[in-house]
């Protein structure tokens, strides 16, 4: 009995080992999730002026958008998607057939001659549906080029982490930005990011709290009622 219960409590150690260790919800961005700048070339042709083309970061007249890797870039997050659908259908199916056999002298089975017979059926069937759909996410977060793809086009991918009290909120995104839809401001809308992935996740005891168990979630699964 005794080593019974020393067993039951390892796992149970164990159990909240696990639980312990992923604190940090799993996510679907593309990664890595930042980038670091790439180094400048050793050795640099002087110019012989103030500005060294070798050198700077941006070009002398140009407006400090994201256009390297490990440069950074503002998403203004403005998701509004609503979607509806309703189908409806009717059937219906009645038939009918009746047949009697006739009285013939000299025949065996009089009993059962002159009867008539009926039969009918009928069938109906009658379905409805409705779905609906509401999503408002609004907000900004900073992402950093991850990667220049071969058409100019920027691969960006970002995340941020909010700690309050008990709890984390990770809020994630990546996508593809056309350089051309980045603004003077080095900003750009989500609505105008390609293969945009956009996450809002949680961790800790109030996240927990609401998230089903897994033995619940297989008998979820696997009854028929």
């Amino acid at each position: 009995m005794n080593k019974l219960i020393t067993q039951f409590r390892i796992a149970v150690a164990g159990l909240a080992l696990l639980a312990g260790c992923s604190t940090v919800p799993s996510t679907n961005v593309h990664q890595p999730m930042t980038a670091r700048p790439q180094p400048l070339p050793d050795g640099h042709a002087a110019n012989g002026a103030i500005y060294q083309a070798g050198s700077a970061r941006l070009a002398l007249f140009e407006d400090r958008r994201a256009r390297n890797i490990g440069d950074t870039l503002t998403i203004l997050i403005q998701e509004n998607t609503n979607a509806s659908k309703k189908s409806a259908s009717n059937a219906s199916r009645t038939g009918k057939a009746s047949a009697s056999v006739p009285t013939i002298f000299g025949l065996p089975g009089k009993s059962i001659q002159g009867t008539a017979l009926d039969a009918s059926s009928s069938n109906t069937f009658s379905g409805k549906g409705d779905s609906a759909s509401n999503n408002l996410f609004t907000g900004t977060i900073t992402v950093t080029v991850i990667e220049v793809l071969a058409n100019g086009n920027l691969l960006v991918s970002g995340e941020k982490q909010v700690a309050i009290d008990q709890g984390s909120e990770f809020i994630r995104f990546s996508g593809v930005v056309n350089p051309t839809n980045i603004t003077g401001s080095n900003t750009v809308a989500s609505t105008n990011v390609a293969d945009a992935r956009i996450e809002y996740k949680g961790s800790g005891y109030i996240d927990e709290a609401q998230t089903m168990g897994w033995l619940a979630r297989f008998f979820l699964s696997v009854l028929p009622f």
